[in-house]
């Protein structure tokens, strides 16, 4: 499984492809230099289940911490998994 990600002045996406297309991706916005507020994450009916939205957030907080950015996880997926991960604390936006 690889990620990609792609990003622009102000906003940027993590995905992963299959053989037909993207089967999971993770959508955010640039907020400003030091936070990236995540939007949206989907994962194509026949995939979900195999864990790969979770995996696209565990990225999004390698990248945040890599980059010294906060993340505001305002998509209900993303916001449970920050719950679910103490360990994601340390990038989280208050």
């Amino acid at each position: 499984m690889h990620i990609q990600h792609n990003e622009l002045e102000d906003r940027g996406v993590f995905y992963i492809k299959g053989p037909n297309g993207v089967i999971s991706e993770l959508n955010y916005s640039k907020d400003n230099e030091q936070q990236i507020t995540i939007h949206h994450t989907e994962t194509k009916i026949p995939q979900e289940g195999k864990g790969l939205a979770s995996k696209l957030v565990e990225h999004t907080v390698l990248h945040a911490r890599k980059n010294k950015l906060k993340v505001h996880p305002l998509c209900p997926f993303a916001e449970v998994q920050f719950d679910r991960n103490p360990s994601y604390k340390d990038v989280l936006s208050l």
